[in-house]
């Protein structure tokens, strides 16, 4: 796996005024800043799966996905890279019209199989990949074992001892997983980005035997996953004027938005340190209308 450039993550101290009212210290770690594809925790979580297929001589990735994934075009990137073939799974008939997202899996190298809802919810592999052995096979979301252990080495950026709470964004559970298993002493705030998706603690559960359990908020998905309202807009635009960092509507829009009403609300207590994880992939704000975002 392609090697990163420590010096390009940073750690940004934000100095909202109804932070520093709340006497709540908020630093963002800015793994999004590490590659320009295969960004922020795509590229922990993916580390492993890959140096793993090498050793078993596998020369092809499979893995699934949406017509918007971050994870699919982050996969073709670090197939690219590392020169594997890479087959992606998508949910759905293929539409007249691919999304740049598959367009841009596409130019990186990657076979795209459309499959229907039902057979996608299985995770139902078509008939002719079934028996191919030169085949590895990398969940949705980089779920799974590897993947957590890939993304328990993102807080080696940062010294962690020095924060009250560690904050992320939750899809899969994955990073919350790694997260987990890290050890660290601060509280694990997981915003699920799912709506309704209470069997998170489960599934973050099967990665890790970790006794700790992570805080998971479910109250701020805007619907469902990539969701959203004018609402979310409105913050994630007026957070960018005051930060200059940038979000996504599917996930880091939602966890800014639940840490900025969390300490509104109290939900943290004075003289809290908070490490908000953001975890890049802000290329699904492409599905978005041209002038709904101002950066």
């Amino acid at each position: 796996m392609q090697t990163i450039d420590p010096e390009k993550i940073t750690t940004d101290s934000l100095s909202l005024p109804a932070y520093l009212e709340k006497d709540v210290h908020v630093d963002v770690l800015r793994i999004d800043k590490i590659l320009p594809v295969v960004s922020g925790n795509k590229w922990f979580k993916l580390r492993f799966y890959l140096e793993e297929a090498r050793q078993q001589h596998k020369k092809t990735i499979v893995t699934f996905g949406g017509a918007w994934s971050n994870h699919i075009l982050a996969t073709a990137a670090a197939c690219r890279l590392n020169n594997l073939n890479c087959i992606g799974i998508i949910r759905g008939e293929e539409p007249a019209t691919l999304s740049a997202t598959l367009q841009e899996a596409l130019q990186l190298g990657m076979q795209l199989v459309f499959i229907s809802r039902e057979a996608y919810k299985s995770k139902q592999l078509p008939a002719s990949l079934m028996n191919k052995d030169d085949c590895y096979i990398i969940n949705e979301g980089g779920y799974g074992i590897a993947g957590a252990k890939g993304a328990t080495t993102i807080l080696e950026y940062h010294h962690k001892d020095n924060y009250t709470h560690i904050c992320c964004a939750a899809g899969t559970g994955t990073m919350t997983a790694g997260l987990l298993m890290y050890s660290c002493p601060a509280d694990i705030i997981s915003v699920s980005v799912l709506k309704n998706n209470f069997g998170l603690e489960k599934d973050i559960r099967q990665l890790t035997n970790e006794c700790k359990t992570p805080f998971i908020i479910h109250d701020y998905h805007f619907g469902g996953y990539a969701k959203y309202t004018s609402a979310l807009f409105s913050f994630m635009n007026e957070f960018y004027k005051q930060t200059a960092i940038p979000s996504d509507f599917v996930y880091t829009g939602k966890l800014f938005f639940a840490v900025h009403d969390l300490i509104n609300n109290h939900y943290f207590k004075q003289g809290s340190k908070l490490l908000v994880i953001h975890s890049g992939g802000l290329q699904g704000n492409r599905s978005l209308s041209k002038g709904t975002l101002i950066f």
